[in-house]
């Protein structure tokens, strides 16, 4: 199959084109930063210098290059910005299915996120809403924005939604030398009520190259294992090397911190090699 991905220099994506290309798929990566390409499987790609904001050159090289499915990998994390990202979200989703549709591609797979669903007291399926009635401006930022990006990406005929839990390994915020292992460091993550459904970053890609075979849907990518941060912190911690945080921290949960299922995923065949963040702080960090 011809795809085309965006997104395909980031810390997930490279690792999904890593394994498109195991899969014998052929593959063009729109990377804003060429240069950024893996050398690994530069010779093995079409690489297009482009913006995903740019409508135009979207629209070129998808003309281009004729493909028959779309992987959409973009984020804008590397400053922290919520807002950033969700313009990312919104905008360059939005040029890609234009250009889609302009060419007659009919199927795409999107990075979504687990953790967007409306408040309850047990993990989300993905027939709980998205939480559209929130009154937190943060989080409706985030809400709405993925809930703009999911509805244009419907527009295609066949659309794969990722919703991806908490990455953690190698190169992501949860490695040894990342943000939240500093800031574990630093004592600045509360061991609270909150619950978190986690996918290590390499199981995460094995689920975006097998969702190019699965049926049109959202699918919740997470391990087994959804744990509140007083249960799943401790271990983080030493296995970053942190100090142990003081737990009984007196909190309410986010509502909305529920956690997610992945019966969905597992059914299609999908076996992540860490079924729990148990096992993947302790091995799949670094």
């Amino acid at each position: 199959m011809k795809i085309f991905v965006a997104g395909g220099t980031g810390v997930l994506g490279r690792r999904v084109v890593t394994g498109l290309l195991e899969a014998g798929h052929a593959v063009t990566v729109l990377a804003r930063t060429p240069s950024r390409i893996d050398p690994a499987f530069v010779q093995h790609v079409d690489v297009v210098a482009g913006d995903a904001l740019d409508a135009e050159r979207v629209r070129a090289a998808l003309a281009e290059h004729q493909p028959d499915l779309l992987m959409n990998q973009l984020t804008d994390l590397a400053a922290g910005s919520r807002a950033a990202n969700a313009h990312l979200r919104i905008h360059a989703t939005r040029n890609l299915v234009d250009a889609a549709l302009a060419v007659g591609t009919e199927r795409i797979v999107i990075q979504s996120i687990a953790w967007c669903y409306e408040p309850g007291d047990i993990p989300a399926g993905e027939a709980v809403a998205l939480d559209l009635a929130s009154l937190d401006p943060t989080r409706r930022e985030t809400v709405d924005a993925v809930t703009a990006m999911e509805r244009c990406a419907a527009e295609l005929e066949h659309c794969v939604v990722l919703r991806n839990g908490t990455l953690y390994g190698p190169d992501t915020w949860y490695a040894p030398t990342g943000l939240m292992a500093d800031s574990a460091r630093a004592g600045g993550i509360a061991p609270g009520p909150d619950v978190t459904s986690f996918v290590q970053i390499d199981d995460a890609a094995a689920a975006a190259v097998a969702a190019v075979g699965w049926p049109s849907g959202a699918v919740n990518v997470v391990d087994d294992e959804p744990a509140a941060a007083s249960v799943w912190l401790p271990e983080f911690c030493a296995a970053v090397g942190a100090p142990s945080p003081a737990l009984g921290v007196d909190a309410e949960a986010q509502p909305w911190a529920r956690g997610a299922l992945n019966g969905l995923a597992r059914s299609r065949g999908w076996t992540p090699r860490f079924a729990s963040w148990r096992q993947g702080f302790a091995q799949g960090l670094g």
